[in-house]
């Protein structure tokens, strides 16, 4: 199996795997109020314990892909994560996508998700794709329907409800 630590690179943003190195950078972005406000997630509550979940991620081990940091290719600062990730339990993969807010509104997560979908499809062979998005959170709505992603109904996962997005690899739009 690949292990895919770098994912693709768009205009403005480089992918790649989280390391615990990052873990203050982690902390700030999963303990902001407004960034966690639809993920369904608690906070983090200290940089130990993202240190502790970044040094604990198995997904690029497990599956070869996860969630890739994005650095902001002008200045190689992280300003977020975008990626994939295996649900086992759903038998899906999703892609999931978090920035700090002062880098909302410039379309980077949509540039991040349409590179990662590709990605997805080209260099991984994925057949299908999901996104799990609370209903409130219409800006998450628009970038996964700006990336070509259709709606696919509702479910309640982990407890919380979620509208469901799908893309398969004929969806895409092309690059934004």
């Amino acid at each position: 199996m690949n292990v895919h630590r770098i994912g693709p690179t768009t205009l403005r943003l480089e992918h790649r795997a989280l390391t615990v190195a990052d873990a203050e950078f982690f902390f700030r972005l999963n303990s902001h109020p407004d960034v966690m406000r639809f993920t369904g997630e608690p906070p983090l509550g200290s940089v130990d314990e993202a240190r502790d979940a970044l040094a604990h991620y198995p997904d690029f081990e497990e599956h070869g892909y996860g969630r890739w940091g994005c650095v902001l290719r002008e200045t190689g600062a992280l300003i977020g994560f975008c990626g994939l990730k295996r649900l086992t339990d759903l038998g899906e993969v999703d892609i999931g996508y978090r920035f700090l807010p002062e880098f909302w509104g410039r379309g980077l997560a949509t540039e991040a998700c349409s590179a990662c979908l590709g990605f997805g499809f080209d260099t991984l062979g994925l057949e299908r794709i999901i996104a799990l998005v609370m209903p409130g959170n219409a800006a998450s709505v628009r970038v996964l329907e700006k990336c070509s992603m259709r709606p696919d109904g509702e479910i309640e996962y982990c407890g919380t409800r979620a509208l469901r997005f799908v893309a398969e690899p004929g969806d895409l739009a092309g690059p934004v």
